[in-house]
């Protein structure tokens, strides 16, 4: 990661004592070079605007601005990189960062009330600057972004630019005092935390068992997506496996699975509401079906979605702007957020695929049990059928909404009611809002959505909101709990 070298900030003494201990701190500002292994993987390149300086331009809360940068880099992340898991962590680590910063200025500034994510010391300072808190988490969030971005830096520029109307490389002497420590620490926290491991997959090879669709972008082994997140290091959990169900059904082996009534109830089911030539299946089925999926990443005519994670972080955007909370709060909410679903993406692809059962798409089942003709709701853009490939059980769109569902929630005092709408990307889907009146009512709606597009089995959406709800409860929110809990 490059430097940001930029202006100090603050009233004319404090920036008199500062041009003058300039010189011994310019050194201590630079924040050292980016470590290639937090890399987030490919892009596509987003178009830019000619850099000019500018006055700033702080409209609305910091922490939603990022997180509204962050989006637009899910959008462009093609291949792995754009896969659930990834892109969770990126926005954990760059929301836990925020969070860190933030809870650093107030520790220093203003009442430390929360636990801080990594750690939140005082730092050394000639006085508050101007609009420090705004650059401290600004300054944060670019730099964890051009870290984990290194292929998007025109992109992060231009958005530092239009917030801050200086570049991203001016000195500000913040950098020194906390942003730097904070920085380093995430990264530190996230070295050899095993994202990149080599991912390889082998094929039980047996009725019920998981294998390639046969769909574009599904047709070998080396296709299955992320074998080896469950094996990521968690943000918050002691392990991948500390919130395991049982297998499906609590069945030990395929052949006791496939051979249970409780399977061919699964199944049946799935066939019946999931098939795209479903009569059965509602219109508000099929509508709440398109509008969870956003699963479509970008080609060359079009951007992709936000994906899941992403669906999630801009309706807590949304509910935050109703709320209108102090930016300190806002980053201690978008910090759980984003663990809770970094550890789901975790725990969900430990259940995926480190555990005896790694269940086929309904797609292989319904096709196996003689219905060849059989297609998912789920289709591409040109219409082809469009399954994940990776194991069914459980859902990973379950288990976000879940955790997601579980900490909001808890943030907002134990009361899971509230009026709120969340947004689509899904060119599919007839709708570009829904509104709601309870957190667990729309996780319930996102994990159901899985069965009627006919992608997953109704105990994938079972277990995946259980397992996120465990993660967020037992893990997350006691993590940045009030300070002494």
């Amino acid at each position: 990661m490059r430097s940001l070298l930029g202006r100090p900030h603050g009233t004319s003494a404090t920036r008199a004592l500062r041009t003058r201990t300039l010189r011994r701190v310019r050194q201590a500002a630079v924040l050292g070079a980016g470590l290639s292994l937090l890399a987030a993987g490919t892009t596509l390149a987003l178009p830019q605007s000619p850099a000019r300086a500018a006055a700033p331009d702080y409209t609305g809360d910091p922490t939603q601005y990022w997180n509204g940068v962050l989006l637009e880099l899910f959008r462009v992340s093609t291949g792995d990189a754009g896969s659930p898991g990834r892109l969770a962590r990126a926005a954990a680590m760059m929301n836990a960062a925020i969070y860190d910063g933030e809870s650093a200025y107030q520790n220093t500034f203003g009442t430390l009330k929360y636990k801080p994510y990594l750690s939140a010391p005082k730092y050394w300072n000639l006085g508050q600057g101007a609009d420090e808190e705004e650059r401290i988490i600004g300054r944060t969030a670019y730099n964890v972004l051009h870290d984990l971005y290194p292929d998007q830096t025109a992109y992060l520029d231009q958005k530092f630019l239009e917030r801050f109307g200086t570049p991203s490389t001016q000195y500000d002497i913040i950098d020194t005092e906390i942003v730097g420590t904070i920085v380093t620490n995430m990264r530190q926290a996230r070295s050899a935390d095993g994202w990149d491991n080599p991912a390889t997959y082998q094929l039980d090879n047996v009725p019920g068992s998981w294998r390639p669709t046969g769909e574009t972008g599904c047709t070998s082994a080396d296709d299955a997506g992320t074998p080896n997140w469950g094996l990521v290091k968690p943000f918050t959990m002691s392990s991948g496996s500390a919130y395991r169900p049982s297998t499906p059904g609590t069945f030990a082996s395929y052949s006791a699975l496939l051979a249970s009534p409780a399977y061919a109830a699964q199944l049946d089911e799935v066939r019946r509401l999931g098939g795209r030539d479903s009569t059965e299946r509602t219109g508000e089925q099929t509508a709440v079906a398109t509008f969870w999926a956003n699963d479509l990443g970008p080609d060359a005519a079009h951007k992709g979605t936000f994906k899941p994670p992403g669906q999630l972080l801009d309706a807590t955007i949304g509910i935050a702007k109703a709320r209108l909370q102090s930016k300190y709060e806002n980053t201690r909410l978008f910090a759980l957020v984003s663990l809770a679903m970094a550890d789901a993406a975790i725990g969900e692809w430990d259940v995926k695929y480190q555990t005896p059962i790694d269940l086929w798409r309904p797609v292989s089942a319904v096709h196996y049990a003689g219905e060849t003709s059989w297609e998912p709701l789920s289709a591409g853009r040109d219409g082809s059928p469009l399954t994940p490939c990776f194991p069914a059980w459980a859902s990973g769109h379950s288990a976000f909404a879940g955790a997601w569902a579980a900490v909001m929630q808890g943030f907002f005092g134990g009361n899971d009611s509230m009026n709120f709408t969340v947004n689509t990307e899904d060119p599919a889907s007839p709708q570009k809002t829904r509104s709601y009146t309870s957190f667990h009512q729309a996780a319930q709606e996102a994990a159901e959505s899985r069965v009627y597009l006919g992608v997953h089995y109704p105990w994938d959406a079972a277990d995946g909101l259980k397992l996120g709800d465990d993660i967020a409860v037992n893990s997350v929110l006691p993590r940045l709990g009030p300070v002494g809990s």
